[in-house]
């Protein structure tokens, strides 16, 4: 799938709420996709640190479509298993959320995604994913 088909993907597919945050498509192929997440103030909790559900929800949203861009269009999926793990904060920089695809079988998908600073490239939230193809 192109960037631009995955970009219209998430308007399409995805609640409201999710297409709140923003997230813009940087990259993809047939194993990862790479989004955006561009910091703003209703992201962001005391001090300017970005929010881990918004984190989380980003993560989960980056593994969906990479999901798709395995199946090459939209694949009902569902997410079983995130976890995530907190290493730093982020706060005063975009966030570049990088999914990969470590394994697809026929009904379950597993992933990892890395969450780091868009200006720094610093690992701010490792999450791995399970997902149940539909």
């Amino acid at each position: 799938m192109t960037n631009d088909a995955l970009q219209a993907a998430l308007t399409e597919y995805f609640a409201p709420w999710v297409q709140a945050l923003k997230l813009g498509v940087e990259s993809a192929d047939a194993d990862q996709v790479t989004l955006r997440l561009p910091v703003n103030d209703q992201l962001s909790r005391q001090g300017g640190i970005v929010c881990g559900q918004a984190m989380m929800a980003a993560a989960d949203t980056a593994m969906a479509l990479a999901v798709f861009a395995r199946s090459g269009g939209f694949r009902p999926c569902t997410t079983v298993q995130l976890n995530s793990s907190f290493l730093k904060p982020l706060s005063g920089q975009d966030a570049l959320v990088q999914a990969s695809i470590v394994r697809a079988g026929k009904s379950i998908v597993f992933g990892e995604i890395d969450i780091r600073g868009a200006t720094d490239g610093k690992s701010v939230c490792r999450t791995s994913t399970t997902y149940a193809l539909l």
